[in-house]
């Protein structure tokens, strides 16, 4: 464990230290992020700092290649050198995108190629796991392993980034899970189902450790954005923990069969509702044609913050359900009992978020914020100031444009 210390360490004080210079240089050439009718904040805010993380990154890295504990992982292997380089290229990839946005399909392909280095330099998955099937796993194919690696690097990437909605929640989230990876990977090198040249458990502390020394500088109120360098950056470092951790252990352990979907699970329950809402707002713009560029408000941190949660309790709240899920899920691993009660607890868990944020909740207060208005309209009362809740100024306006209609 000493080895690991060292390099959390290591990389939350370099990342912790660089962000701040990071900021500077963000304000002096223009890298800031304009707020937007989606934004949580009212300011431009320096972004990219996914730069001070991918520094950090490095130190680290550098710093484990130096440690006798992980000299399995350094010598006659090319996967770090693999996830370097994966990692460089989804930085960039982001990078460029804070800073010019580009086209989704530019985007998608860089994930690509980050997988796709991934993948050829040795970080690829060799099982897959199948939960409640006649059979335990599947021996992935040279030609099918490839294709499963990408896929969960473009996955990760992608889910990472849409959680980054308010000030902290992506760092929080990804120390939670990748905390609870770590945990996992230690109890199968105990029970003798890892190798020592396993480089997941080694990835999960160094995506702890860049979003620890981060967060200080990105909670609310933010200082600076992670960006989407940052953002897909960490997933990219959560893709290659899942692979490693999940996608090489064959034998049988308690917990693992679930466990191996949790850091694909986690982000999923979490990042499920907003997935959702996100997919109903590409199906809402194509069924009214309206441009897809025209950004609402409905998603997950959204509902949040209308049922009367502010920034931070709502980030808080995404924590503790990250936290839950993790502790859900490790339990039986320590425990070597429960493993039936995981799906059930994960399916409890959906449930609790679609009886608190489905659309139905939005409809009814929309009725009750109309009907408020009527009878405001009614006394005479002046119309919502605009800072009262959106969807009262929404239906206040569209009331009184009927009205003038009639």
């Amino acid at each position: 464990m000493g080895g690991y210390a060292v390099v959390l360490a290591v990389a939350a004080i370099v990342t912790a230290l660089t962000t701040p210079l990071v900021r500077i240089m963000a304000l002096r050439f223009g890298a800031v992020q304009y707020p937007t009718a989606r934004s949580m904040h009212d300011k431009p805010m320096p972004t990219i700092g996914g730069a001070a993380m991918f520094v950090g990154f490095l130190a680290a890295m550098a710093t484990a290649s130096q440690i006798p504990q992980f000299h399995e992982i350094f010598h006659n292997s090319t996967e770090p050198l693999g996830l370097v380089l994966a990692a460089g290229v989804m930085f960039l990839v982001g990078a460029v995108d804070d800073l010019r946005p580009v086209s989704p399909p530019a985007k998608i392909a860089g994930q690509v190629l980050s997988g796709s280095l991934l993948s050829v330099l040795g970080v690829t998955m060799l099982y897959f796991r199948v939960p409640f099937a006649s059979w335990d796993y599947i021996i992935l194919s040279p030609d099918l392993a490839p294709l499963v690696t990408v896929l969960t690097v473009v996955l990760m990437a992608n889910a990472i980034n849409l959680i980054d909605g308010l000030d902290g929640l992506a760092a929080g989230i990804v120390i939670i899970a990748g905390s609870a990876l770590f945990l996992y990977s230690d109890r199968l090198f105990k029970a003798h189902l890892l190798e020592g040249s396993n480089i997941g458990p080694l990835v999960a502390i160094l995506a702890v450790g860049v979003c620890v020394g981060f967060l200080p500088f990105n909670f609310n109120p933010a200082r600076i954005f992670m960006g989407d360098a940052g953002a897909m950056f960490l997933g990219l470092l959560m893709a290659a923990t899942t692979i490693t951790v999940g996608g090489r252990t064959a034998d049988q352990f308690s917990g693992q069969t679930y466990f191996f979907f949790a850091p694909l699970f986690i982000p999923v329950v979490i990042l499920g509702v907003p997935m959702i809402d996100t997919t109903f707002s590409f199906v809402r713009r194509v069924y009214r044609r309206k441009s897809f560029a025209v950004a609402d408000k409905d998603h997950l941190h959204h509902r949040l913050m209308r049922l009367g949660h502010g920034p931070r309790r709502s980030v808080v709240i995404l924590w503790l359900w990250t936290g839950l899920l993790s502790a859900l899920v490790l339990t039986p691993t320590y425990t070597n009992r429960g493993n039936a009660l995981v799906p059930v607890g994960v399916l409890g868990l959906a449930l609790l978020l679609y009886a608190f944020f489905h659309p139905g909740l939005r409809r009814a207060r929309e009725e009750a914020a109309l009907a408020a208005e009527e009878e405001a309209a009614d006394a005479g009362s002046a119309p919502p100031p605009p800072e009262a809740a959106p969807e009262v100024v929404h239906l206040a306006e569209r009331r009184r444009s009927d009205r003038r209609r009639a």
